[in-house]
């Protein structure tokens, strides 16, 4: 099984801004604009918010509500209101990311847990807006075992009605362009089928779903558990070969994680711990 560290949503590349973490813990992950796509941030729900409104505030203006948006992953039944009744949770991917996962032989089984830049925002009048006081940290925000991987150009579209409003549907010929269907119960060894969805998102920020240092002063310095340390020529991540990246403290390892690239992999029979990890993540 392979473990994919997937980073989505708002950065300072696209969105230019974090996503959010409100006062009282919860936190959403914005996704980035997308012209061609044919949903609007206005059409999304999150909670009790128009998803429009938030980051219509949260950009100054600069992304309107009317903006087209590429709400990718989609893990969230909610966020939309009309879902046709065999919907379930995706992910698309194409270009040298995707050959990236295929070339790392990625399949049905394996887990994206997908991360982002998140900052903590306050309440001034009726918006809200940045805490200046708060750092930008990477948050694992949620996650999605692959049961289909579809190549979109090659499939039957009439198969997958259910599917054709999300934005991969909508581009130009691409032979690369995939899609990754969420299994329906999430299975892992130890963990009985049918006892967590394949798909979803974590509700709440919590110092478990924290990748960045405390201690950091960049988003991207990670403390992770011990068993993150290379080990007999055995790298963790891809992208991560360089060693000198990783450091072994008392408390765990110290990752200077590399600024660049969407998809880092981790295979757990080179790194079995990764297993508990991840159950101990899912399972709260």
């Amino acid at each position: 099984m392979r473990i994919i560290l997937s980073r989505k949503g708002f950065d300072s590349a696209s969105g230019g801004k974090p996503s959010p973490i409100f006062p009282d813990g919860r936190m959403v992950s914005l996704p980035i604009p997308d012209k061609q796509s044919p949903i609007r941030y206005k059409d999304i729900r999150w909670q009790e918010y128009n998803l429009g409104t938030l980051v219509s505030y949260l950009t100054g203006g600069r992304i309107p509500a009317s903006d087209c948006v590429h709400l990718d992953p989609d893990l969230n039944r909610e966020s939309l209101l009309s879902r046709h009744s065999e919907w379930r949770p995706l992910f698309g991917q194409t270009g040298p990311a995707q050959g990236h996962l295929r070339k790392n032989g990625v399949q049905a089984g394996d887990l994206f847990l997908f991360f982002g830049l998140f900052k903590k925002v306050i309440q001034s009048a009726e918006k809200f807006v940045w805490d200046k006081h708060s750092p930008r940290l990477h948050v694992l925000w949620g996650w999605l075992q692959i049961d289909e991987i579809l190549k979109i150009d090659d499939c039957n579209q009439s198969d997958y009605d259910w599917a054709i409003y999300h934005p991969h549907f909508h581009r130009k010929p691409d032979a690369n362009n995939t899609l990754y269907i969420a299994r329906r119960n999430l299975k892992l060894p130890g963990v009985s089928s049918g006892g967590l969805p394949g798909a979803g998102v974590f509700p709440h920020f919590t110092e478990r779903l924290r990748l960045t240092d405390p201690a950091a002063t960049t988003p991207s310095q990670w403390q992770l558990p011990k068993w993150f340390y290379p080990h007999d020529g055995l790298c963790p991540l891809t992208y991560h070969s360089n060693l000198d990246r990783f450091q072994n403290t008392k408390t765990g390892t110290r990752l200077n994680a590399v600024a660049r690239g969407q998809e880092f992999i981790l295979d757990t029979r080179e790194f079995p711990e990764a297993i508990e990890w991840l159950k101990m993540l899912l399972g709260k």
